[in-house]
């Protein structure tokens, strides 16, 4: 595996990766209309990803000469992360968020903040996060449960 910079190029591959995992892994703890909100191919801005991409630090895991995950980080919050839903279970949602943790304490970042889903949150949990706040967000007109998640960094 290898993980890497974001640039430009990788961008449909991830909106690609983003919404065929949501779709494919998400579905045990949500309905299809929260999928449905939460990654509708329709609703994606391309163009605004890339931006929030280029802004944020963020990486990009490679196998087999294919993108398999992603993740940013905007300051202290971590943004999003997704691994390829044929590509779970492999050490790449751990390999991306040791380099964006390692990353944030360099930055002297106390602490990494995230929203992580229902299906996220035993990953987060197992990498020390603690659940701040259990919340519903809307997204187009549709409410889904996620959880306001911190974990403290140990800074050098």
């Amino acid at each position: 595996m290898k993980i890497r910079s974001y640039c430009s190029n990788d961008c449909h591959a991830i909106i690609s990766l983003f919404y065929d995992t949501v779709h494919k892994i998400n579905q045990r703890d949500y309905t299809r209309e929260q999928i449905e909100a939460w990654a509708n191919s329709n609703s994606i801005d391309p163009i605004a990803w890339d931006i929030s991409f280029l802004h944020h630090k963020t990486l990009v895991a490679e196998m087999d000469d294919k993108i398999v995950g992603f993740g940013d980080l905007n300051g202290n919050f971590l943004d999003r992360l997704y691994v390829h839903a044929e590509y779970q279970r492999r050490g790449i949602a751990t390999a991306i968020m040791d380099q964006l943790e390692q990353y944030a304490a360099e930055q002297n970042h106390v602490n990494i903040m995230t929203h992580a889903s229902v299906t996220a949150c035993p990953f987060f949990q197992g990498r020390n996060y603690q659940i701040i706040k259990e919340q519903q967000v809307e997204r187009h007109g549709v409410f889904l449960k996620n959880m306001i998640m911190q974990k403290t960094l140990l800074l050098k």
